[in-house]
């Protein structure tokens, strides 16, 4: 299993990069489009598994779990 990239720890906040969450395997199993704030960020990344990262945005909605390669450090 693939680790997380050294620069998104717990704690880092982050964006999702447009480019790499198209066409993946998380866009597809989401709405066709995906929520502005996901791009605009900020998120903390909450948990590290593997290559993945949960995500809290700074608005009143679910906690997501999206591949660490998809994110930015801000």
């Amino acid at each position: 299993m693939a680790e997380a990239p050294a620069s998104i720890k717990k704690g880092s906040l982050v964006t999702v990069n447009r480019a790499a969450y198209a066409g993946s395997l998380e866009a597809k199993a989401s709405d066709s489009t995906p929520p502005d704030y996901i791009f605009e960020g900020p998120a903390e990344v909450l948990l590290i598994q593997g290559e993945y990262a949960q995500l809290r945005f700074r608005r009143p909605v679910p906690d997501v779990w999206l591949r660490a390669d998809q994110l930015e450090s801000i």
